[in-house]
């Protein structure tokens, strides 16, 4: 039975969120429920999640070393977090869970411990967290491939090009677009890989909440995930993988509880995960993702993926008829992919359509450049000479206005009628404009209404404004 025959996802306890019933307010006056799209980003916690930390938290302690009973209830439900987070990717039984802050933090660990010589290859379209690490240690960047089917032969190319040695290499790639959403084929690559001495890192930030992942099945030998994108932002994501390259040299982090024995002279590391997780744990946000990934796995990946393809099939149809309305991507309109889209309308600038989504109907998206910016100057067609320009602006410290799109992304708890008021909003505003002021904040160089009446809401901390820009984490 598929997704479209059962009680829809987003009806299910399961899968009830925090906040998902939020009235924000309006430049225009009154409130609405929140309408988010902007899943990719950061998705909120699922309510199964913030009951399991309520209840961690009043028997929270020290892990590993606590003589006392709550020591041991805390060390206890940190490990069955790493063994749910190995079940939800179908790791094996002998690879490392290394609980870490996020993606970006995973990868860069992995790239941290690579053997010495590691041949890396890695694609120019990739988040900034999976293109940014291996420049330290040396890097072949692929274009941005046209196809599927050019990627896997820009792969085997370039596997086949590097010096005949003993050195170990890696293809480091995306599961999936947080662009354009297109999903990459794993198994294809990991063969590919594996027939040409390599190993395969996958960066699973966007992968993870929207599709069934299966290590084993695909020849994964290494992923990075992050919980805040997986309805679990408590601050912790993981790396899942072979043993070997993570215990090759000197630990990433250098701390308490990733030792044996030290003295002033010598250091004996201990064996993993201790080794890669040196410092206190953040056990609540491991738990976190436990938690999320066992409630996901429980209701099905592979429904959840169906019902959103759905759904992004009628935000498709529905956002085709906007006037101005374009659509990114790069791969054909027909690969499978997550369910997000990316796009810009006409002449009116990004930050202004993301400004009037919120202040005017209530609606979240993304705006900027999504932390791939190779890959956004592709996709917007920005020459050589312009981003020299915008090189030599940034460096002269000035606020330059980059190339961008706005992004609209779907998770557990989107609806027909979200999307379609999404594209009832861009309709109005194709037809007749905004219907309030907008001006460019001078320390952002971004458009914010003028003037803005909405109050933030009084919650119990400290809240500091802060400048909107172009980033998004992973």
């Amino acid at each position: 039975m598929t997704a479209t025959h059962q009680a829809p996802l987003h009806g299910s306890d399961l899968l009830r969120l925090v906040g998902a019933e939020t009235e924000v307010p309006l430049v225009t006056g009154g409130t609405r429920r929140y309408v988010n799209l902007d899943y990719a980003a950061s998705a909120p916690a699922l309510q199964a999640v913030h009951d399991a930390v309520e209840e961690l938290l009043g028997w929270y302690s020290s892990v590993h070393r606590g003589a006392g009973f709550k020591s041991r209830a805390s060390t206890a439900a940190y490990e069955g977090a790493r063994e749910s987070i190995r079940r939800f990717v179908h790791g094996r039984h002998d690879d490392a869970v290394i609980i870490t802050r996020n993606t970006t933090d995973s990868i860069n660990l992995l790239a941290g411990t690579l053997p010495a010589g590691t041949h890396v290859i890695a694609f120019a379209g990739e988040h900034h967290a999976n293109l940014l690490p291996w420049k330290r240690i040396g890097v072949r960047y692929l274009p941005v491939p046209e196809t599927p089917a050019e990627m896997l032969e820009q792969i085997e190319a370039t596997l086949r090009d590097l010096p005949r040695c003993e050195d170990p290499h890696l293809v480091a790639v995306t599961g999936a677009s947080n662009v354009t959403g297109e999903i990459w084929p794993l198994a294809d690559i990991a063969r590919l890989a594996h027939d040409n001495g390599a190993r395969l890192l996958v960066d699973a930030a966007q992968l993870a909440p929207h599709a069934p992942i299966d290590m084993q099945r695909d020849g994964i030998d290494y992923l990075a995930m992050s919980g805040h994108k997986l309805y679990a932002p408590y601050g912790a994501g993981a790396l899942i993988g072979e043993r070997d390259w993570l215990i090759s040299g000197d630990p990433f982090l250098r701390g308490g509880g990733a030792v044996k024995l030290v003295t002033v002279d010598e250091t004996l590391w201990a064996d993993l995960p201790d080794r890669q997780e040196a410092g206190s744990p953040n056990v609540i946000g491991a738990v976190a993702l436990g938690v999320a990934c066992d409630t996901l796995s429980s209701v099905g990946m592979d429904r959840i993926a169906a019902e959103e393809a759905d759904l992004l099939a009628h935000a498709r149809e529905q956002l085709a008829g906007v006037d101005g309305f374009e659509h990114y991507r790069v791969w054909p309109a027909e690969h499978p992919r997550v369910g997000l889209l990316t796009f810009n309308m006409g002449e009116m600038p990004y930050d202004l359509l993301a400004a009037v989504l919120s202040a005017e109907h209530g609606i979240g998206i993304r705006h900027g450049c999504f932390c791939a910016h190779p890959l956004m100057m592709r996709l917007l067609r920005v020459d050589d000479g312009e981003m020299h320009r915008l090189l030599d602006e940034a460096r002269a410290g000035h606020h330059e206005r980059l190339p961008g799109a706005a992004r609209m992304s779907l998770g557990l708890g989107s609806t027909t009628a979200d999307v379609d008021a999404f594209a009832d909003a861009l309709r109005a505003i194709a037809a007749d404009g905004p219907r309030w002021t907008y001006v460019v904040n001078p320390d952002t160089d971004e458009y914010e209404p003028d003037p803005d009446p909405r109050q933030l809401p009084k919650l119990p901390m400290r809240m500091v404004e802060h400048p909107h820009g172009h980033g998004e984490s992973a």
